[in-house]
């Protein structure tokens, strides 16, 4: 007796020839999909870094105006000196100007120098100014009269008077600086000359009187900057002031 007969199914021709892997288009399609996954992670990155530079531009800008806010309070107490917030300089007006020719301080600007750099100091050493504050630049300039070489040392020379000055013993009617803020002058001041550039002419006397003067530059630290070192020069030992006239 026979059984029932065997059937066998065959596929159809379509299901035979129809390939088990990924068609092309479809693996372009995935690779673009990485790709625009892998760009937004990138740019979300790049954005990220950008807005945090910039936040820290923004914070540095209002920390630095905060300081020079608090300069120009402590120079309000002293008739005479002006704090120019724009180019960040202390400016002392007649308060340190020179003689022709001269480098040399009256007692009087004396006095007043080593009586205003102190707060300057003080400024220096709170939060905002270990955080931003690089150097203080004693800037000297003297009139166009001479040739330009004499008026660069002239210039030098009257820059080096104001440290002569804050680091020279006091009067007996004057507060003494401390170790502390005599070394903190020499690690924060330093002297530069301009000879006659950025000469002053007064036309109401018609005179360059203005222009041998000396001014203070505040110069700020850059995001992630600090400020240079000085622990290699040992502590004292100022010397003294071997300038002339």
């Amino acid at each position: 007796m026979f059984g029932a007969p065997i059937v066998v199914k065959r596929g159809s021709k379509d299901e035979a020839e129809k390939p088990f892997w990924i068609s092309y288009a479809d693996l372009m399609t995935a690779l673009m999909v990485l790709f625009l996954v892998v760009m937004s992670v990138a740019l979300l990155a790049v954005t990220k870094t950008a807005s945090d530079i910039e936040r820290q531009k923004t914070e540095r800008e209002q920390d630095i105006a905060k300081l020079l806010n608090e300069v120009e309070e402590a120079a309000a107490r002293y008739p005479g000196i002006r704090v120019d917030k724009e180019q960040k300089i202390i400016d002392f007006g007649d308060k340190a100007h020179f003689d022709k020719g001269k480098h040399t301080l009256t007692p009087d600007q004396a006095r007043l120098l080593r009586a205003f750099v102190p707060e300057v100091l003080v400024i220096a050493r709170n939060e905002l100014g270990r955080k931003w504050l690089k150097q203080v630049v004693v800037e000297g300039f003297a009139s166009p009269e001479g040739d330009y070489l004499y008026n660069l040392n002239l210039s030098l020379q009257r820059g080096q008077r104001v440290l002569c000055v804050l680091l020279a013993p006091p009067y007996p009617d004057e507060r003494a600086m401390n170790q502390g803020e005599l070394e903190q002058i020499r690690e924060l001041f330093l002297v530069g000359g301009y000879s006659f550039n950025s000469a002053k002419y007064n036309a109401a006397t018609d005179s360059y009187d203005e222009s041998r003067r000396v001014e203070l530059r505040l110069e700020f630290l850059g995001i992630g900057e600090s400020r240079p070192s000085t622990k290699i020069v040992p502590p004292g030992n100022f010397g003294r002031c071997a300038l002339g006239g």
